[in-house]
């Protein structure tokens, strides 16, 4: 059982980071989710408000194993700019813990100087914001060394897994897929 922080901004992309969230818990990993400005946060798309676990400035991110970033706009700008989600990125991944993000997530690991040197995916056209060196535009998930990365809302489900398989082993992670019925990831 890993210990994983979703944190959520306003403007969070809902499918993705619902995604993240129920997967992740099937897999019967320790899910935060920590809002980076209130304890009610709000969707980009449907209006969904989510009652968060905590605040982001009151847990600390030498408790978890990975941070996990869900898209969206504006709620991956606001990660991207946050001063303390920048901290946390830089934090967990001197100590070569896993770090994840979707979507224009991404955005906030370039921000943080974690994309450096290594292969990435986005949202097609967030290259601009993550950078076009290491970019790798037709893979739903890329995953280089600490930092695991994928496209959108149609490959959440897909990342959510692949984290799975990182963090809970081949088997956990063939029995949710089966599970799901994501035959597609």
């Amino acid at each position: 059982m890993a210990n994983v922080l979703v944190p959520l901004a306003d403007g969070f992309e809902e499918i993705e980071a619902m995604a993240i969230i129920d997967v992740l818990s099937r897999a019967q990993n320790h899910v935060v989710v920590a809002g980076l400005f209130d304890n009610e946060v709000e969707g980009a798309n449907t209006g969904l408000k989510v009652l968060v676990h905590d605040l982001l400035r009151n847990v600390d991110p030498e408790d978890f194993d990975i941070m996990v970033l869900p898209g969206g706009l504006p709620g991956a700008e606001h990660l991207a700019k946050s001063e303390l989600v920048q901290e946390y990125i830089r934090r967990m991944n001197e100590k070569g813990k896993m770090i994840g993000a979707i979507c224009a997530a991404p955005w906030a690991l370039k921000e943080a100087g974690v994309l450096d040197g290594k292969k990435h995916t986005n949202y097609p056209g967030f290259e601009e914001k993550t950078g076009v060196e290491g970019y790798i535009p037709d893979q739903k998930v890329v995953i280089d060394g600490n930092v695991v990365t994928s496209r959108g809302p149609g490959t959440a489900i897909c990342f959510a897994l692949e984290l799975v398989r990182i963090l809970n082993g081949e088997e956990t992670y063939k029995q949710l897929k089966e599970g799901l019925l994501a035959d597609y990831c």
